[in-house]
């Protein structure tokens, strides 16, 4: 006989409540050259190809506990690629607890779901600075549920399979379901940030803001690397080859690129946190 969950609601009928992860992602590099962009972009396309991202967005449908009802895939011309899964509720076996904890999820196992009417997609857009030898590459996940399991549970999995200098995190709940004295429910698990969701030792890496609206249940996380090492942003080549003059030439723009995307507008100059002058000075 199967053990009843700790805590678990009693509902009427399926459980209504909408839950939506965007996971938004961007890599940044600087290409000296039109030769280096475009092999830059080049290798994005290739190692985010469609069908690799397809890839992702099945495991993720897999630590959801869910079943793959249809894929579309496309990748672009010039650059770019675009996935869209449906997904519907699969036969899972329960796991105590997994749901409605506020902890990161796996990487990856098989997490109760109970889903119907959702859907997976994922879109990249490559591109760069017409003047200053940035280009920047944004990929953008969608994990939409209906059920039981919050998507959050994925988004350990999808943190792991981008190597991202900045993110953007939004969750937001919608919608209600009832129990079964006809109240209704507008949240069925705690949250109160979704760095509960990302393990320690990846939150140690980034610098983390939260703006969250509780009575809205709507969640929002940003994160931007600490760590600056020069060598990761170079593509072809690395610092040893550069004159120090023009390695903190580079430095400056890559750190305002940085800058500009975390706090969402157009800076002067980049807005370095008090631990950045230390590892600004080790890249030159």
């Amino acid at each position: 006989m199967e053990k009843a969950q700790p805590n678990k609601l009693k509902l009427h009928g399926f459980n209504n409540l909408t839950k939506t992860l965007s996971f938004n992602m961007y890599d940044i590099c600087y290409t000296k050259t039109e030769v280096d962009r475009n092999a830059y972009i080049e290798y994005i396309d290739e190692q985010y190809s469609a069908d690799r991202l397809t890839k992702i967005l099945t495991t993720v449908t897999e630590i959801i506990g869910a079943n793959v009802l249809n894929i579309a895939k496309q990748d672009y011309d010039p650059q770019g690629a675009s996935v869209t899964i449906l997904i519907s509720e699969g036969p899972v076996e329960s796991v105590p607890g997994s749901p409605t904890t506020a902890s990161p999820g796996p990487l990856p196992e098989t997490v109760l779901a109970h889903l119907d009417k959702s859907h997976i997609t994922v879109h990249t857009y490559p591109e760069y600075h017409p003047h200053e030898g940035i280009s920047t590459f944004r990929a953008d996940i969608d994990v939409s549920t209906c059920g039981e399991i919050s998507p959050l549970k994925a988004l350990n999995f999808l943190i792991h399979s981008f190597d991202a200098d900045i993110m953007t995190i939004d969750y937001r709940v919608r919608g209600f379901t009832r129990d079964i004295g006809g109240q209704k429910i507008y949240i069925d698990h705690p949250i109160d940030s979704i760095q509960n969701f990302i393990p320690k030792n990846i939150k140690h890496l980034y610098n983390m803001i939260d703006v969250n609206v509780y009575q809205e249940h709507i969640f929002h996380t940003k994160c931007k690397l600490k760590k600056f090492d020069l060598n990761n942003y170079l593509f072809g080549y690395t610092k040893d080859d550069l004159h120090p003059g023009e390695a903190s030439m580079i430095v400056k723009k890559v750190k305002k690129e940085m800058d500009e995307i975390f706090y969402g507008t157009n800076v002067e100059e980049a807005m370095f946190e008090p631990e950045d002058y230390d590892n600004y000075e080790k890249t030159l």
